[in-house]
């Protein structure tokens, strides 16, 4: 049976946190969709004018949408404490969903000391979702979605170096699909120890395939060709709405921890969201244990 946003139920009286919803974005229309299905939708971002600009689209196309917004920086670990107790304000939570990254950006170090793109894709949501998880498990369904990518597959091994130390030269590219990487390794290793813990929490992950947001030209990772490839991109890509499906699908679908939902298409890349498989290192419990440890010992925090 073929996903589609129709299948969304009701959720008038949930609370769900969409990070990263600026205008054009997947977030953006993930948001749009939560909140078009009645829910509670807390915008949490870096910036207040975009902010400001998404909750007015989501108002003027759903009328009495029921929108929060939290100024909220994944990069720096002291805005994620702040934005977390803010949001925990609105709780009980249903859904968190992780969506906000950069994508192969130059190398910088962000006010921790920690690789931008690591802390923005994956400490950031660590300890985001650390201090959001009393207020999901106090909903008896909670449920926590990682948006990875398909570019994971191109890590071949975890993001385990100590991350305030440089090693060896940097690539862009390759140091983003590490941290898709880590979005998985992340997921499978917190249900895990939700269902361990015996707390009503499920962790799911997904990915849009490719879809036509700023990603491209943002990150520069095609360097002066960038502007280039993000005019092609369209000719192989879907919308960002489209790219939202399988985090929908994941938000909402009858679904148990643990899985990952991407475009059902050739390759990944298009299509309904379905039920896919992750790469083979995605899926090794002693690399996503390390990860854990590792990422305990860099946000501070321990849990469940």
């Amino acid at each position: 049976m073929t996903w589609a946003p129709a299948d969304i139920p009701d959720l008038a009286g949930k609370t769900v946190v969409v990070t990263g919803p600026t205008i054009g974005g997947i977030g953006f229309h993930t948001a749009l969709e939560l909140a078009r299905a009645g829910a509670q939708v807390v915008l949490a971002g870096r910036t207040w004018s975009k902010l400001d600009a998404a909750e007015a689209a989501i108002r003027d196309e759903v009328l009495g949408a029921r929108t929060e917004k939290v100024a909220l920086d994944l990069a720096n670990l002291a805005s994620v404490r702040t934005g977390a107790a803010a949001i925990a304000d609105v709780a009980p939570l249903d859904i968190l969903v992780n969506n906000a990254g950069i994508m192969a950006v130059p190398h910088a170090r962000t006010v921790d000391g920690l690789e931008s793109q690591l802390a923005t894709n994956h400490f950031g949501p660590f300890l985001l979702t650390g201090l959001l998880l009393p207020a999901l498990a106090e909903t008896g369904a909670g449920r926590v979605v990682t948006v990875s990518s398909i570019g994971h597959h191109g890590a071949r091994r975890a993001p385990l170096s100590y991350p305030t130390v440089a090693v060896g030269r940097y690539s862009r590219m390759g140091v983003y699909a590490q941290t898709k990487l880590a979005n998985l390794l992340f997921t499978y290793e917190l249900d895990r120890r939700l269902r361990a813990a015996g707390l009503p929490v499920k962790a799911l992950a997904a990915h849009p395939g490719f879809a036509t947001t700023r990603l491209i030209a943002n990150g520069t990772s095609f360097g002066p060709l960038s502007a280039l490839a993000d005019r092609a991109y369209p000719l192989i890509a879907q919308t960002p709405a489209e790219g939202a499906w399988p985090s929908l699908m994941a938000a909402t679908a009858d679904l148990p921890g643990g899985d990952f939902v991407g475009p059902g298409g050739p390759f990944q890349t298009q299509g309904a969201p379905k039920l896919v498989r992750s790469s083979r290192v995605s899926r090794d419990a002693a690399a996503a244990r390390a990860l854990w440890e590792l990422s305990e010992q860099t946000t501070g925090i321990s849990y469940p």
